[in-house]
Formats: C-alpha cells, sequence, structure tokens
C-alpha cells in the first residue's frame, strides 16, 4: 500500500465522523438552549470530531473491521453526548 492508499483509507474511515460533527456544530446555534454560554462553533467541531472518531476507533477495536452499523450508531451517540456536554445543555 502506497502512502496514496493510506491517505485514502484513513480519509474514507474519519469522514463520517467528521460529517457528522460539522454539521452539529454548525446546527448548534439552533440546538443549543440560548442563556447557556456556547463556545465557539470551530471548539464544538473538535470536540465533536475527537468524540466521533473515538467512537469509530474503538468500534474498529472491537469488531475487527470498519462499517458496522453498530460502530456508526455510538458514533452519532458519541457526538451527540459530546455536544450536549459542551454546549452545557443540562443547565437550559
Amino acid at each position: 500500500m502506497n502512502a496514496l492508499d493510506l491517505f485514502k483509507h484513513v480519509l474514507s474511515f474519519a469522514l463520517p465522523a467528521l460529517a457528522v460533527a460539522l454539521l452539529l456544530a454548525l446546527a448548534g446555534r439552533w440546538l443549543l438552549p440560548r442563556g447557556a454560554p456556547r463556545p465557539a462553533w470551530w471548539a464544538l467541531f473538535a470536540i465533536n470530531f475527537l468524540a466521533g472518531l473515538a467512537a469509530l476507533g474503538l468500534g474498529l477495536w472491537y469488531f475487527g473491521r470498519d462499517g458496522k452499523m453498530a460502530s456508526y450508531a455510538a458514533m452519532v451517540l458519541a457526538v451527540a453526548s459530546a455536544q450536549w456536554l459542551a454546549g452545557r445543555a443540562w443547565r437550559g
């Protein structure tokens, strides 16, 4: 496997977490309560992306392969939880 193929594989692995994190961070303006102090969208994006990558990495480790629906469900749950915690939504 050359460097370009490795880059494509890593990008394909991380792209679902990237897309979900970006969409949720941009939608955070409308989803999080107004009274709570909110971090900047790029900070939410970074936190959500790392949470999504961690969930996908754990799914890869547990199942031994990528692309399981359980891994994607765990990624969505992890990103939503990270968004909720970072936005301090429990106070709203």
